[in-house]
C-alpha cells in the first residue's frame, strides 16, 4: 500500500484470549477481505495495567455466568443472613451487573463502527461527491495519473476499482483499448450494429442511424445472395456507406458517420456525382477513400472510374469529398470490395474468390494508379485487410489459410490453417496483433493471434440469434462504469 489506512482495533476477552479484529478499509474494493487474529494472553506482558482506567471505551467484564464474582470470607463466615434476604441481594447484585454491562456497551458501540455501518453513511451526498473527487493515484494529478494507467493492462484497470474502471472507459485515457464492431442481422434480415467489449465479454449495441428507410438485405429476385451494406473504419470512426433499396438503388444520399466518445451518428457530406452501391472503399489517417461504383440510373462510365478523398479529420463545416485521378476502366464497379491500405498504397481487387480477377494500386503520395503485382493478385483468394503496420492478411475462404504478404519477395507466407474455423470467411479486420475473421455463415468470430508464437486461435459467438457480416476494430465506444 502507498499509504496507510485507517484502522479499527476492538478488543474483547473470552475464554482468557485476545481477539483483534482488523475493519476493512473506508472504501474496499471487491479484492478486499477481513483478517481475524487470535493471540494469547501470554504474549502480552503489560495486560495486568490494562484497567478500566487506562481504557474506558472498553469494558473488561465475564462472559458467562461461570465467571461470576465469589462472596469474601467475611460474607460467608460472618453474620448469618436470611435465606431470602440473601436471594434478594444476589438478584440485586446481578441486575446491578446487568445494568453496568449494558452502559459499557453504549458507551463504546460509536467506537465499534462495522463496514455495514460505514457503508450505509457513505450512501449520502457528500460520501458520493467525495468519491469522485478521490485521485487516481494518492499524491498525483489525474492527467499524470491517467499516464501512468495507461501503462497497465486493460484487464488489470478493469479489475482493481470502479474508479480506474471508469477511467478506463472514459474519452480522456490516453491510451483507449479496442473492440470489435459488427453489422448484425437476424432471421428476419433486420440490421443493426454492435460492439464485442473482450473486458467483460458481452456485446452491447450502438445506438441505431439515422435512416429515412430500412436498409434492403435480400431481395425477392435475389433469393440465394445477401445484397451489400458497405460499412468502413477510419479510426477511430465506424462509417455506413453504402446499401439498397427495394428497387435496388442506392439507400444513402450521404455516408453515415459514427463516433464512439460520445456514442452518436452524424451525417457526412453528400456523394460526389451520384449516390452510389457496388463502390470500393478505404481509409488512410482518418481520410476515406471511395472508388468506382453505379449510381442510381443505368451504367456511368464517368462514375464507374471516379475516385474521390474525404478527409474526416477537419471540422464538419469543411467536410468535402475531393477529385484523385480516375481508374483505368470501370471494371471494379461489379461487387462491393475493400481497398486495403499498405505502405502509402491502396490495393484493390474488382472481385472475390479464386476466379479471374484484375487489381489495381492507388499510390496516395503521387495520385497515380499502378499495376498490382502479380503474386499479390494471383494470391488474393478471399477476403483481405492490413494491420495499422501495413500486412496484407487474406483468408483462402476454399482452404482455410490466412497468409501474409511480403513486399519484398512478392510472396505470401502462411500463418496458419486451420479448415474448420477459417473455410468460408467472408470478411476480416486486423489491428493490436489480432486478425478477426468472420466465418461459419456469420455465426463465429474467429480470432487468430498473429503476434504470438504459434497462431493461437479462439472464437466469438455472436449475440443469441443473431449473424455478423462484417467486422472493424476501433477503439472502445465510452460508456458509465460496469
Amino acid at each position: 500500500m502507498s499509504h496507510l489506512l485507517p484502522l479499527s482495533l476492538l478488543f474483547s476477552f473470552q475464554f482468557k484470549k485476545l481477539k483483534l479484529l482488523i475493519i476493512k478499509p473506508p472504501h474496499p474494493t471487491k479484492s478486499s477481505s477481513l483478517f481475524a487474529l487470535s493471540l494469547p494472553l501470554t504474549f502480552l506482558p503489560n495486560l495486568a495495567n490494562l484497567t478500566n482506567s487506562s481504557f474506558p471505551q472498553f469494558s473488561i467484564s465475564p462472559s458467562s455466568p461461570n465467571n461470576q464474582s465469589k462472596p469474601s470470607n467475611t460474607q460467608a463466615n460472618g453474620s448469618q443472613c436470611h435465606p431470602a434476604t440473601k436471594r434478594a441481594k444476589l438478584i440485586s447484585n446481578r441486575k446491578h451487573h446487568q445494568h453496568s454491562s449494558a452502559m459499557n456497551h453504549h458507551r463504546k458501540q460509536p467506537e465499534q463502527t462495522t463496514q455495514e455501518d460505514h457503508e450505509q453513511q457513505c450512501q449520502g451526498k457528500d460520501c458520493e461527491t467525495k468519491k469522485k473527487h478521490e485521485p487516481l493515484l494518492p499524491g498525483l494529478p489525474d492527467d499524470l495519473a491517467r499516464q501512468c494507467l495507461s501503462h497497465l493492462p486493460p484487464s488489470l484497470l478493469f479489475t482493481v476499482c470502479h474508479r480506474w474502471r471508469h477511467v478506463l472507459y472514459s474519452p480522456s485515457f490516453p491510451s483507449p483499448t479496442l473492440s470489435v464492431y459488427s453489422l448484425l442481422t437476424d432471421s428476419d434480415s433486420s440490421l443493426s450494429f454492435s460492439f464485442y467489449d473482450p473486458l467483460t465479454a458481452r456485446w452491447d449495441p450502438l445506438p441505431p442511424p439515422p435512416l429515412s428507410s430500412p436498409l434492403l438485405l435480400k431481395h425477392p429476385s435475389f433469393v440465394s445472395r445477401l445484397l451489400p451494406v458497405q460499412t468502413l473504419s477510419s479510426s477511430p470512426h465506424l462509417l455506413l456507406l453504402s446499401a439498397s433499396t427495394l428497387s435496388l438503388e442506392p439507400a444513402l444520399p450521404c455516408p453515415l458517420i459514427f463516433h464512439s466518445s460520445p456514442p452518436r451518428w452524424q451525417v457526412g457530406p453528400a456523394f460526389p456525382l451520384s449516390p452510389r452501391r457496388w463502390c470500393s472503399t478505404g481509409s488512410i489517417n482518418g481520410s476515406v477513400y471511395i472508388f468506382s461504383g453505379v449510381g442510381s440510373s443505368k451504367y456511368n462510365a464517368s462514375l464507374a472510374k471516379s475516385a474521390f478523398k474525404w478527409d474526416t479529420t477537419k471540422n464538419s463545416s469543411h467536410w468535402k469529398w475531393d477529385p484523385l485521378a480516375p481508374l483505368k476502366d470501370g471494371t471494379f464497379c461489379r461487387e462491393a470490395v475493400e481497398a486495403v491500405y499498405s505502405y502509402g498504397r491502396l490495393c484493390m481487387v474488382n472481385l472475390r474468390g479464386r476466379c479471374a480477377k484484375s487489381g489495381a494500386v492507388y499510390n496516395v503520395r503521387m495520385d497515380q494508379w499502378e499495376d498490382m503485382p502479380s503474386g499479390l493478385l494471383s494470391g488474393w483468394t478471399g477476403p483481405a485487410c492490413a494491420d495499422e503496420r501495413g500486412d496484407i492478411y487474406v483468408v483462402g475462404e476454399a482452404v482455410g489459410t490466412l497468409r501474409v504478404y511480403q513486399w519484398g519477395r512478392d510472396t505470401w507466407r502462411t500463418v496458419v490453417r486451420d479448415e474448420d474455423r477459417l473455410r468460408g470467411a467472408t470478411q476480416m479486420a486486423a489491428r493490436g496483433g489480432r486478425v478477426c475473421v468472420v466465418a461459419a455463415g456469420g455465426e463465429a468470430l474467429v480470432v487468430v493471434d498473429v503476434r504470438g508464437k504459434g497462431g493461437r486461435i479462439w472464437t466469438v459467438e455472436p449475440p443469441r440469434g443473431k449473424k455478423m457480416l462484417n467486422v472493424h476494430v476501433l477503439p472502445r465506444m465510452s460508456r458509465g462504469e460496469s
